[in-house]
């Protein structure tokens, strides 16, 4: 088995991770998340999104999240996401310097999460780029229900790689395919994947799994073996997408720091400071997570499960 040196972890709890969440969780309790996943060497985190609050209420305070988060110097870079060119300019009044567009490859789900037909959404990526080219933002885009449509079922390939080729002419940072609703299976992953690369070799990709199914990790080791190195996780396996029937927690990071850590894959973050940060992660929602981690420990025992720890 050929294992990269290196995978790299895209944190999105505060994001993807938070929106579905009953309890609206406070801007205080979001910095002191941030804070824990800063200390665990977290370098990219997707702190919140510019979406209507009626629609995600949840993120409501993303704007005043981003102010005081970029008041100190941290170490970590900050994404936001955005539905629309409206969404855009709003980050960008904040400051905002990196933003993630999420578009669908099925038609259906795209019209349930963004209230348009996908084709519309690519002319709306295009107003998108050509505004964050002036502004001088990052702009990434990630192409959700890759790998399967809760609505329409199975999302053909070739669907998916005419997606990758109109965003690829765009030059934008990164491509991120996701598994919306947990649908996708190794096979399926690695083929895709391979072909993808070998057709667009100067794109950068990611990959966005949920756990729906249980096969998260097992996804995460076919696209390395494809040569995929960049990863989305949430913390404590939390999320899911507020427009999708069964869309259920996003592979959990500790678990997938865990798996990397024991191959031998180094992914620069503290694993012991990442389940203090998922131990307080359970105090703030209120309840446990999905995360096997915080449960049993690592499989060394080298890093004690925290036993409680005081949200601010």
């Amino acid at each position: 088995m050929e294992l990269p040196k290196k995978v790299f972890i895209n944190e999105v709890v505060l994001r993807d991770g938070l929106q579905l969440e009953k309890k609206i969780v406070s801007l205080n309790e979001k910095k002191s998340l941030f804070d824990q996943l800063t200390k665990a060497n977290i370098t990219m985190i997707e702190f919140g999104s510019f979406v209507h609050p009626k629609l995600v209420p949840q993120m409501a305070n993303s704007g005043d999240l981003y102010s005081d988060l970029s008041k100190e110097k941290q170490n970590a870079n900050l994404v936001a996401l955005v539905p629309n060119l409206k969404g855009t300019e709003k980050a960008h009044d904040y400051g905002v310097e990196r933003v993630n567009f999420v578009f669908s490859a099925s038609n259906t789900h795209n019209l349930q999460n963004v209230h348009k037909s996908t084709e519309d959404s690519l002319k709306e990526l295009a107003r998108i780029q050509d505004f964050c080219s002036k502004q001088d933002i990052t702009l990434y885009v990630t192409i959700a229900t890759a790998f399967g449509c809760p609505f329409e079922g199975e999302v053909s390939p070739n669907r998916v790689k005419s997606l990758v080729e109109e965003v690829s002419s765009l030059n934008v940072e990164m491509i991120t395919l996701a598994d919306t609703t947990g649908m996708a299976n190794p096979y399926q992953v690695y083929n895709l994947m391979k072909e993808v690369r070998s057709l667009y070799s100067n794109q950068q990709f990611g990959l966005h799994f949920h756990n729906t199914r249980g096969m998260g990790l097992s996804n995460i080791l076919a696209g390395i073996q494809a040569g995929i190195n960049s990863y989305d996780t949430a913390l404590g396996g939390l999320g899911g997408c507020p427009f999708a029937p069964g869309a259920t927690g996003n592979v959990c990071t500790e678990d997938v720091v865990h798996m990397l850590h024991s191959m031998g894959i180094d992914t620069g973050i503290r694993l012991e400071e990442l389940l203090v940060a998922s131990a307080l992660l359970n105090k703030i929602v209120e309840h446990d997570t999905p995360s096997y981690i915080l449960k049993a420990g690592t499989f060394d025992r080298k890093y004690p499960i925290p036993d409680s720890v005081s949200a601010q």
